[in-house]
């Protein structure tokens, strides 16, 4: 199998003093991801979850939803002269009427989750879920040690620091899965892989935490994920705004401790210490 990390020698400078030393690096290497045995798009990734990845960027493109909708997903042998597997070729094999996506254009990069999208409107994708009407409320201590919380929970990142995170919360807080990746919107795919393959979609009352900002791609994943809640430890871009606004997701970002801001949908925030949902205080200043 793929390494998720790799050691490489580095020189490393502390306080005008130079040392030789060996680092380890976040593994960044592509995946092919085939469906029936017909190339569907390449994503650079670190390796692990790679079923989970496949399943869930099926799940973000609105091809399936359920375990039932997918038959097998297997490895396919790679490119070597050796004719060695490099575990870097996935084939999904979807169930008997379940219509596969059509290729994309161009290869994913780690951090672009949309690319070869021909326009915004077909970026759009129909949700299965309505999250709209997801009564889900979430204390402002709850969401305050989300960030903590996944942290804690970043295994890679602790050798590499090289790595985006990605995790799903119950309401209270409580951990579900977290997956980490070079790239942000892999590690949610991961996620919505991980949801289908458990039976878990959609993921109503959840909250999904990420480590980076809350970009369009991440909040179209959540709504097709059924989640309710998107968290980001730093900004959201406008149309990541526009579209939770649209699709009734509460978008929060730059999210540090106590500190917040509610983009849409803040009356699923209850920041009112005893009780109420406190709609009216939750707008803090970025």
């Amino acid at each position: 199998m793929s390494r998720v990390t790799v050691r490489r020698p580095v020189l490393r400078v502390r306080q005008a003093v130079p040392a030789h030393r060996i680092d380890s690096l976040a593994a960044e290497e592509p995946l092919e991801i085939r469906v029936g045995g017909e190339p569907l798009t390449v994503t650079m990734r670190t390796p692990g979850d790679d079923f989970d990845l496949a399943a869930g960027f099926l799940v973000s493109e609105g091809t399936v939803a359920a375990p039932a909708d997918i038959v097998a997903i297997r490895y396919c042998a790679g490119a070597t002269r050796e004719g060695l597997n490099t575990y870097n070729v996935v084939d999904v094999t979807l169930a008997p009427g379940v219509a596969a996506p059509r290729a994309r254009n161009f290869y994913t990069t780690s951090s672009c989750g949309v690319c070869g999208k021909a326009s915004l409107e077909a970026v759009r994708t129909v949700a299965r879920w309505d999250v709209r009407d997801d009564p889900v409320e979430l204390s402002l201590e709850t969401v305050a040690a989300l960030p903590d919380r996944l942290r804690a929970a970043q295994r890679v990142f602790d050798r590499t620091g090289g790595l985006h995170a990605a995790g799903l919360f119950t309401a209270a807080g409580e951990p579900l899965c977290v997956r980490e990746d070079v790239g942000r919107h892999n590690a949610v795919d991961k996620l919505l892989g991980w949801a289908l393959r458990t039976g878990r979609l959609p993921l109503r009352s959840a909250v999904l935490m990420v480590s980076g900002r809350a970009s369009f791609e991440l909040v179209q994943k959540a709504v097709m994920g059924g989640v309710p809640v998107l968290a980001a430890v730093s900004a959201p871009s406008s149309l990541a705004v526009e579209l939770a606004a649209e699709r009734g997701l509460t978008l929060i970002g730059f999210l540090r401790g106590e500190s917040m801001n509610v983009y849409t949908c803040d009356q699923r925030l209850n920041v009112t210490p005893g009780g109420g949902n406190g709609s009216s205080a939750a707008r803090p200043a970025g």
